[in-house]
């Protein structure tokens, strides 16, 4: 007879997985709305890879929950158990691997965004965080919307990096927060497994 802390244990754990799942899958789903800075941080491909980790550990819950109802001469589904397990990890340690990695090179990632991006999605992010351009006031930036108004207010701006007035640090900022918060999550599925 299985003792009944272990089943306890055992209980924790698997309602952890079905939370990890259901978060993950649930937040790739959320996270594919219209909204021009949460697209800039997570592509589609990203957004792809949470729902396939979210499915995993869903069907991996279903797995761990059949493997310990059986009888207890019934052993190979704890044994699959165990595979699918390892192959969850191997899974969130690979994509939380390249969530990591992105945030290395933040600045650099996100000017290349903020290039590609439409004259229109440039004003809409300079409006919300009202700033002029990525780096500095000539880098970029758009005449337009309700902030950069006019050249002259761009030309006014200071020309320190660091000052707010640039997009540069409030798009990173939110970029290094939620790639900070998905690589955590991310991270700690693994050490529950």
């Amino acid at each position: 007879m299985v003792s009944k802390a272990l089943m306890a244990s055992w209980a924790a754990l698997d309602v952890l997985l079905l939370a990890a799942g259901v978060v993950s899958l649930v937040l790739s789903i959320v996270w594919r709305a219209p909204n021009i800075l949460m697209n800039m941080v997570l592509s589609d491909a990203d957004l792809t890879a949470g729902t396939i980790l979210g499915i995993a550990l869903l069907i991996t819950f279903v797995i761990s929950v059949t493997a310990i109802i059986q009888r207890n001469h019934v052993t190979m589904p704890l044994v699959i158990l165990n595979y699918v397990l390892v192959a969850d990890a191997i899974g969130v340690v690979i994509i939380g691997t390249f969530v990591w990695f992105y945030t290395l090179r933040e600045r650099a990632n996100f000017h290349d965004m903020w290039r590609l991006a439409t004259r229109d999605e440039r004003i809409s992010l300079q409006d919300q965080f009202r700033c002029c351009g990525y780096f500095n006031g000539t880098d970029l930036a758009e005449v337009g919307g309700s902030f950069c108004t006019s050249l002259e207010v761009i030309a006014a701006l200071p020309k320190d990096e660091l000052e707010t007035n640039f997009c540069v640090k409030p798009i990173t900022g939110f970029a290094d927060s939620t790639l900070n918060n998905i690589f955590t999550t991310v991270r700690l599925s693994v050490q529950r497994h």
